[in-house]
């Protein structure tokens, strides 16, 4: 005679159900890790790729700052200076430069151009603070404020950025410069511009700090002699 095959209990099939459920939490927990870690990974990356284009285009506009003697030196504002503040969490620096890049063929402009950069509230979200590079194609010696200019963001959500100089006469670093002035930076470019920026890396996290050096090719403003 056959034995009648025993089924489950309703303990027996809890127990299914919740061994069942706890290898679900688990996948879903690994997968889920995996997908966040990614995640953070890609804005880590997209963040950094950011900061390394800012910092070449400071690089370069740097490199190729100049001052020159043939204009008016009475002038309140010039077409060639060099002019550093510190000026809270975000300094600000502007600067004669040969770094424009002539798009056009026959475009009536040249390398010369003023840039400068400066903190700014961003349009869409009032707490964040953006370093942004407003450049003068045609400087003149109408005040900047009344110049036409290009507004370009080079990073987002900043924290802090501070620009030093390095006067090498003096051999120390200063963290203002002026080249409009009548004392030691009249005239005269800085050996080295150290760049500094802070960013944070989320609500309470810490914050990321880079650091590079600039060293401009002309130092000491151009002169023109004629006869």
């Amino acid at each position: 005679m056959r034995r009648a095959e025993r089924g489950f209990t309703l303990i027996e099939l809890m127990l299914a159900i919740t061994v069942l459920a706890l290898m679900m939490m688990v996948a879903w927990s690994v997968i889920s890790g995996t997908v966040l870690t990614r995640k953070n990974l890609q804005e880590r990356q997209e963040r950094e790729h950011e900061i390394r284009v800012a910092t070449a285009v400071m690089v370069r506009d740097l490199t190729s700052a100049y001052l020159s003697s043939n204009e008016d030196q009475t002038m309140n504002e010039r077409r060639t200076l060099f002019i550093g503040k510190s000026d809270s969490e975000v300094d600000e620096l502007r600067f004669s430069t040969l770094a424009h890049r002539v798009l056009w063929a026959d475009a009536n402009e040249s390398e010369q151009t003023i840039v400068s950069y400066a903190a700014e509230e961003d349009q869409e979200d009032g707490r964040m603070t953006n370093l942004v590079r407003r450049e003068q194609r045609r400087p003149s010696n109408e005040s900047a404020s009344q110049e036409r200019a290009e507004l370009d963001v080079l990073l987002r959500d900043i924290s802090r950025v501070k620009f030093e100089y390095y006067d090498w006469r003096a051999k120390e670093w200063k963290e203002t410069w002026n080249s409009t002035q009548g004392d030691g930076d009249r005239g005269r470019v800085p050996g080295r511009i150290r760049i500094t920026i802070e960013l944070e890396n989320g609500e309470g996290a810490d914050v990321s700090k880079y650091v590079t050096q600039v060293r401009p090719m002309m130092q000491e403003e151009l002169k023109f002699f004629t006869n």
